[in-house]
This record gives structure tokens, C-alpha cells and sequence, in this order.
């Protein structure tokens, strides 16, 4: 009885450690699709970040830490050699109220990039949820 006592607990310990898998909120758009991410799950994906994080608000409004790039939503398609050759990378994108970043998010689905995301609420989002931003824009 001890030993399946031990089992049941060393068990309900190791489930329970497991990274949650994050999956968003799908939407479809014209072109496919791409994912709505909350910022607390956003918050977890960066602790074992495995994408290009792009900041594509216009004028300057802060960033999240972590971000890779800044590029403005409406430059994406000028900007195809900041982003991976690698359709299939993931990429997640954020601006301040989420309007920019969708734009973008779409733009890059029409292009063929199949693993974007989009941070629903952008910054506005973050903050509420009890995040930081960064207010120095960083220099390249």
C-alpha cells in the first residue's frame, strides 16, 4: 500500500510539473490562419522561447522583454529578410492594442508563413494582466 501511495504520488508530482501546451485561439482569416495567444500564455511561452518575437506597433509605444525585432505592421512584406527563410518558424507578433499586430498576422499568412501568432489585446492586454513593459526603445 505504501508503494502505490509513493507510485500514486511521485506520478500526480510529474504530471503536474509538465509545460501546459499552448495552442491559441485559431483564426481564420481569407489566406488560412493564425493564432490569438492571451498574455498569460504568451508569459509562459517566453519562458522557453522558441520563436521570433516582433514588436510591429507604430510610432514607439514599449516592448515586451524578449522581442527580437520591431518592424511596422504595415512594412512587413519590405522587411521578408529580418523574418526566418522558414515558413513553418514560429513567429509571434504584438503591438499595442492587438489591431496592428493582426494586420500583420494576416499579412504574413497571405505570404505563406504558416506559424504565426498574434498576442490578443497587444500591450493594452499585457499591462492589464499585470505585466511590464519596457518604455526605452532598444537600438539595433
Amino acid at each position: 500500500m505504501k508503494k502505490f501511495l509513493f507510485v500514486l504520488l511521485v506520478t500526480s508530482f510529474l504530471v503536474g510539473c509538465q509545460s501546459k501546451t499552448i495552442t491559441g485561439e485559431r483564426v481564420t482569416v481569407a489566406s488560412g490562419s493564425y493564432q490569438n495567444v492571451t498574455p498569460a500564455e504568451l508569459r509562459t511561452m517566453l519562458k522557453d522561447k522558441d520563436f521570433v518575437f516582433i514588436n510591429v506597433h507604430i510610432p514607439f509605444a514599449g516592448n515586451i522583454a524578449g522581442t527580437d525585432l520591431s518592424i511596422p505592421y504595415d512594412q512587413i512584406e519590405e522587411n521578408l529578410s529580418q523574418l526566418p527563410s522558414d515558413k513553418n518558424a514560429k513567429i509571434i507578433l504584438y503591438c499595442r492594442s492587438g489591431r496592428m499586430s493582426s494586420i500583420a498576422a494576416e499579412k504574413l499568412v497571405s505570404l505563406g508563413y504558416e506559424n504565426v501568432w498574434n498576442l490578443d489585446g497587444g500591450m493594452v492586454g499585457w499591462e492589464q494582466a499585470g505585466f511590464e513593459i519596457e518604455k526605452v526603445e532598444k537600438t539595433k
